[in-house]
């Protein structure tokens, strides 16, 4: 069933679109294995959770982004929770059953040579769907969380396992993973980051960025949420000395309309870039001189391989908070939450602090992985001995 003598392989990439970054390094995987293995590889991305779960349980995954950014609170609760095993296998337990047909249709759908996950809540659903096939495939987990890691990432019949830390790793070997089966290549990024970049002035002159003045990068992830605007207006405030811009912001709003035709109408005392969602994030980053974000894991690492100093602005309570201690241990940036202390320290940075940003530039750039997608993408492609 699963072994046609067919040329093309077939790789099937696990995913559900609770937050951005399980899409974005599914896409990244995918992008990877066409820029390196053309027509040899055929790569899918298949949201299991909402496509192949039974209702109403498919429709539990549509609530994170409110629950995340609305009740923080909340889903650290949720998040903790999960780790009670007597509060999970029960509702797990009763998931597996009522979803093996349909992930069992879906697997002889695709006839899949390679199974790869980037979601934690599928890997039981996934192997158990496998076992009652009685299908030897290999099937690999890339972590796409930094440094808070659920043990719902693990599983030991995994035959590997790519972490992004050596708290990662630990957590692996914790939850009954041998060392065999983890790696330690960094978190999947979009290819263009594996790219050198342009002239940062070449850059400014494209993007229609001040070619003089230091310039902070300000994001709300893919959905612009988030204090983006109250922090925007403290930044451009205190950016403006005695009615003199001493820096530039980029805003990149994300899929939010509302927030980006809100600061486009806004007074600015400085110049002020105001994007949607864009597809040039290396461009915006290369042009820039730091960065304000709250700390998603993929922001964090795309941010180290452009060299941009980072100050987290905030965190999604459990899976986020370990992600704050790594850069700050790390010195590739500061957190704060407060808008106010958030442009101090932006104009701070562009001020008297001007080789502290540069340090931890230099940081950042050490502890970057430009290529962990290559490498991901070079060992998933041995297991199926491309």
């Amino acid at each position: 069933m699963f072994c046609a003598n067919e040329p093309m392989k077939r790789v099937l990439i696990l995913m559900s679109k609770t937050g951005g970054g399980h899409l974005a390094s599914a896409q990244a995987i995918q992008a990877t294995f066409a820029a390196h293995y053309g027509d040899e590889v055929e790569a899918t991305i298949v949201d299991l959770l909402m496509d192949y779960l039974p209702w109403p349980m498919r429709e539990a995954p549509k609530s994170y982004g409110w629950i995340a950014n609305r009740t923080p609170w909340l889903w650290g609760t949720l998040y903790r929770a999960g780790h009670t095993s007597w509060l999970t296998d029960p509702i797990i337990g009763a998931t597996v059953r009522l979803s093996a047909t349909s992930i069992m249709e879906m697997f002889v759908h695709y006839r899949p040579d390679l199974i790869v996950s980037v979601h934690p809540l599928v890997q039981e659903l996934a192997l158990h769907a496998l076992e009652r096939l009685r299908a030897d495939i290999p099937y690999a987990i890339v972590v796409t969380d930094l440094a808070t890691i659920h043990p719902l990432w693990f599983d030991p019949q995994a035959t590997r396992c790519f972490v992004a830390s050596e708290t990662a790793f630990q957590a692996g070997l914790k939850a009954g993973m041998s060392a065999d089966q983890l790696r330690l290549f960094g978190l999947p990024v979009r290819p263009i980051f594996a790219q050198p970049t342009r002239p940062r002035l070449e850059l400014r002159h494209e993007l229609g960025m001040d070619p003089n003045l230091p310039a902070v990068l300000l994001v709300g992830g893919g959905d612009g949420i988030g204090r983006v605007a109250v922090i925007a207006r403290a930044i451009g405030k205190r950016l403006a000395v005695r009615g003199v811009p001493v820096g530039q912001m980029v805003i990149v709003c994300g899929r939010n309309r509302r927030l980006q035709t809100t600061l486009s109408n806004e007074q600015w005392r400085i110049p002020v870039q105001v994007q949607g969602f864009v597809s040039n994030m290396s461009d915006w980053m290369a042009a820039s001189d730091c960065i304000v974000t709250k700390a998603g894991p993929g922001t964090i690492a795309e941010s180290l391989i452009r060299g941009l100093p980072i100050l987290l602005s905030g965190y999604i309570p459990g899976q986020e908070e370990g992600n704050v201690p790594y850069v700050v241990e790390n010195e590739v940036g500061v957190f704060a939450s407060e808008p106010a202390a958030i442009a101090s320290q932006v104009a701070r940075w562009f001020g008297p602090d001007r080789s502290e940003l540069q340090r931890m530039s230099e940081n950042a750039k050490r502890l970057a992985n430009p290529h962990s997608t290559e490498n991901i993408v070079a060992e998933l492609a041995s297991l199926i001995d491309l």
